[in-house]
């Protein structure tokens, strides 16, 4: 029996050449997580995160947070999918930065529209397993926190794979998976209990860390 928490990355650098390092904002992100869970006295069992940077820079200001001393698991099943790779297919035309609130939008609908169709194996971006393959990879960790771990377990992740974890378990349709994908926000908290035989879901994208008044605009998405 135990409890696992699931932490989307902090804010990463959306528009910039090189996503996959945290921004300043999103280091203070999950720093703050840290000691939001270190004033709780929660600590971890087992600790796992993908093997991207920026999965690896929340893992460590978390821990500077809250003083942890985990060794690391990493898997590289829980890493993101490639959101370029995905446009492409719909949208094979470079894109141009999406640096106004209009631009932010069209990139994310492309985003929706080729997540919808690689789910849907309709198409096979270049570089990328198929989904089918790519939930064996989110699934494989849960296995492993099934099997293998007890008490408090934490994973660090991505938006893709936390909502395809999300929706294993609650056996949700695509375009569900797809919503809940879009809605998770940096170093957002999602929280499972498991035992032997399965998960069972007890929160979603939460952000008990950032609920004060001096940390509002410290709520991000990309």
């Amino acid at each position: 029996m135990g409890t696992l928490y699931l932490v989307r990355h902090g804010q990463a650098s959306f528009g910039a050449q090189d996503y996959d390092h945290l921004s300043t904002l999103g280091q203070q992100q999950s720093r703050r997580l840290g000691q939001y869970w270190r004033n709780k006295g929660l600590t971890f069992n087992t600790v796992l995160t993908g093997t991207l940077r920026r999965h690896a820079q929340t893992w460590a200001g978390i821990a500077e947070g809250a003083i942890y001393r985990n060794q690391v698991l990493e898997w590289a099943g829980l890493n993101e999918f490639d959101s370029a790779a995905l446009i492409a297919t719909v949208h094979p035309q470079p894109l141009e930065k999406p640096d106004t609130p209009e631009l932010y939008r069209h990139h994310f609908r492309l985003l929706r529209d080729g997540l919808t169709q690689w789910m849907k194996g309709a198409s096979n971006p270049q570089g990328m397993p198929s989904y089918l393959e790519f939930q064996r990879g989110v699934v494989g960790a849960l296995d492993h926190v099934r099997e293998h771990c007890e008490g408090n377990v934490l994973i660090v992740s991505s938006g893709g794979p936390i909502s395809t974890a999300v929706g294993q378990v609650l056996g949700t349709a695509p375009e569900t998976t797809i919503e809940l994908n879009m809605r998770l926000r940096n170093s957002a908290v999602t929280e499972f209990a498991f035992n032997p035989k399965h998960h069972s879901l007890l929160s979603y994208n939460t952000l008990a860390h950032l609920d004060q008044a001096e940390h509002a605009s410290w709520i991000t998405y990309a």
